[in-house]
């Protein structure tokens, strides 16, 4: 009787190097993204501004991820990319430090978000052929949740820090926020330098790869109606940050501006602990079920809880508790999201137009990220809830969609 094949182990080193490199790369820019509204504010910038600076960075971190994915498909390395962009994306958040105005932070926030882009198509290539695919939900989950756990501490050192150095630089406003941005180019630096030293790839010729337009045409006709739901959703998946300004002001009235801000990063920290504990288990449990479902249930759930801030902020609940439950959904949410978008996307993916197949997801994600910032960053000028109801009617539609495909 032949000998049994062994099986592939999922939590291998590729597995955990990528996980403590989204950690690092996450500790330093979840750090300076949880200071970022408040110093826009410090600095007098008004709130449509962040949702300009989110949304514009998004844009263009997505405008990159479908050439570089084919790209890479092209050339079949992976790495040397991914360690560029990982390095680049933690100098330009710490150049945060030396902003003026806010169409500096949106430059930075522009060059940092692009080699983000660059780098995250590829990432997934190398997560996904490291793996078995029955294993592809707890990696892409063991993976997101590291990633998570960086987030986690980000806006606690920012919470805990801000506080400490206003006490210190009492004369500069500005002086606690471009300390937390300094402090980030150190976990950014090294998420780079951990892929270089653990992480390998299985590199490829490319030759059976054909030309861009040719490449787009041969995805399956399932992925690209998949993507018709996500594009919804992501339509008005708003940049989360928005919660942060909202909790902020908020709370301002009852603690003060930099105690509301300092309470507002740690619900953000109590968001990001959601997120951080949400994708492995959703990823094992999409192993065994399947994915589809269990992302339109996500979907659901962020339109709840687009219309819960829309109530929050409108009539001014400044109940730490139900500002606490927001946050959850929205941690939540991103874990469900984060996790089964980019599996189920190698699910439907071709081994030899991965990196395209994910740099279409990426685009479709970055427009509706540009979109909803805007749209949900200028309706609020005129009334929050009126942008918060548009979020949760374009989730509640991207569920809907993203469960009818087949």
């Amino acid at each position: 009787m032949p000998a049994e094949a062994p099986r592939e182990r999922w939590l291998n080193r590729n597995v955990w190097a990528l996980a403590i490199t989204s950690l690092l790369s996450d500790l330093g820019h979840e750090t300076a993204t949880a200071a970022l509204p408040s110093f826009l504010a410090v600095i007098g910038a008004p709130p449509v501004t962040l949702g300009a600076i989110e949304g514009i960075a998004d844009a263009a971190s997505s405008s990159v991820k479908l050439v570089t994915g084919w790209v890479s498909d092209r050339v079949g390395r992976r790495k040397p990319f991914v360690v560029a962009g990982y390095l680049l994306t933690g100098l330009s958040t710490g150049a945060y430090a030396l902003a003026h105005s806010w169409i500096a932070i949106l430059a930075a926030r522009t060059v940092g978000w692009i080699s983000r882009g660059a780098r995250g198509p590829l990432r997934n290539v190398i997560l996904t052929d490291s793996v078995p695919a029955t294993a592809r939900g707890r990696a892409f989950g063991f993976h997101r949740a590291g990633d998570t756990v960086g987030a986690v501490l980000g806006p606690l050192f920012a919470a805990a820090a801000l506080p400490w150095l206003a006490a210190r630089f009492a004369g500069d406003p500005t002086a606690p926020f471009r300390w937390v941005f300094l402090f980030s180019v150190v976990p950014g630096v090294a998420s780079g330098l951990v892929v270089w030293a653990f992480v390998s790839e299985k590199a490829s010729s490319g030759a059976n790869v054909p030309r861009f337009f040719a490449t787009l045409r041969s995805l399956p006709r399932g992925f690209r109606r998949y993507l018709v739901g996500v594009g919804i959703f992501g339509a008005g998946d708003f940049a989360h940050t928005l919660l942060i300004m909202g909790a902020a002001h908020v709370l301002a009235p009852q603690y003060g501006v930099v105690k509301a801000a300092s309470l507002a990063a740690l619900l953000f920290v109590f968001h990001n602990i959601v997120y951080a504990a949400t994708p492995f288990p959703i990823g094992w449990l999409s192993d065994r079920v399947g994915r589809r479902g269990l992302l339109s249930l996500g979907y659901v759930v962020g339109a709840v809880m687009a219309l819960s801030a829309g109530i929050v902020v409108t009539r001014h609940i400044a109940n730490l508790g139900i500002l606490a439950g927001v946050f959850a959904l929205a941690g939540f949410v991103a874990g469900v999201e984060d996790t089964l978008e980019g599996a189920t996307t190698a699910d439907y993916a071709p081994a030899e137009v991965r990196g395209t197949a994910f740099g279409v997801l990426g685009l479709v994600n970055g427009v509706g990220d540009l979109l909803s910032s805007l749209v949900v960053g200028a309706l609020w000028l005129a009334d929050p809830m009126l942008g918060f109801g548009y979020a949760a009617l374009m989730m509640a539609l991207g569920a809907v969609l993203v469960a009818r495909a087949r």
